[in-house]
């Protein structure tokens, strides 16, 4: 695990994509485990200027998005299809077929997920996924006590989650559907690379209690302590409960030149 503090969430965002945008020049067509929300939010940003700017190519990528919500057809506005073509894929020059997102309105859910997990396999599995993390550790929809080694399935949303979630929704939390599907914490523990973006004081306990608390179903983030390449890329704010953050920046700060991701 390591953990990448900048001062603030553009730089963090910036330092992430040089990972993505590394990842695709050495294999144009990786896989890219992709989450939604405000978090990942610049670090699209940053993908896209780097394919406006500096040709970053996803013409042979294939993409898989970590969930969706039960009930939202891709034309709804919150729905998480709705999301990243808006904020990501109408932007780049990635090849719809290659688009992987989990269907909300699946009439088998079960099935679909099934289907779900056979198309990662098929596709070699992903390169690099990317997180956000929430206020009680989940990932993905995984929320707390969700098993260590699940897979793509249905989830139930914690009351904190509905709420955490409603700025979506005009801040109605009755709008805010209950139930998604969801990459299970095995699908995301299985790519060969995670980012992981916490940005905000809201986010320090949580980041805290994965970094350096025990592992433990009941804190789902806390899972990457033993994934081979976890990288947490942090802000100030988020940063500010880990009780080795000066460790942290030294590492990051005094590591071999070929090591950064340039």
């Amino acid at each position: 695990m390591e953990i990448i503090i900048q001062p603030d969430a553009e730089s963090a965002s910036r330092a992430a994509a040089r990972v993505v945008a590394r990842l695709l020049r050495e294999k144009p067509d990786a896989v890219l485990g992709l989450a939604t929300g405000s978090t990942p939010l610049r670090l699209y940003q940053e993908l896209i200027r780097l394919h406006r700017e500096e040709g970053l190519d996803f013409s042979r990528v294939t993409t898989f998005n970590l969930d969706e919500y039960v009930g939202l057809g891709p034309d709804h506005p919150q729905s998480y299809h709705h999301f990243m073509w808006s904020n990501l894929f109408d932007h780049l020059n990635v090849n719809p077929a290659q688009i992987h997102i989990p269907d909300g309105l699946a009439a088998d859910i079960q099935a679909a997920c099934a289907a779900y997990e056979d198309k990662i396999v098929a596709a070699g599995g992903m390169d690099v996924q990317v997180l956000g993390i929430g206020s009680d550790g989940h990932i993905g929809f995984n929320e707390p006590t969700s098993s260590l080694a699940s897979r793509t399935r249905i989830k139930t949303l914690t009351p904190q989650t509905v709420a955490d979630n409603a700025r979506f929704f005009e801040g109605d939390e009755a709008k805010v559907p209950h139930h998604c599907i969801t990459m299970g914490i095995g699908t995301i523990m299985a790519a060969r690379c995670v980012i992981m973006l916490a940005f905000g004081s809201g986010k320090a306990d949580a980041v805290a209690a994965s970094v350096e608390g025990p592992v433990a179903a009941m804190m789902p983030a806390s899972v990457l302590q033993h994934h081979p390449v976890a990288k947490f890329f942090l802000d100030e704010a988020a940063a500010t409960k880990l009780t080795h953050a000066p460790y942290y920046r030294w590492v990051y700060d005094h590591k071999p030149g070929w090591q950064h991701d340039v």
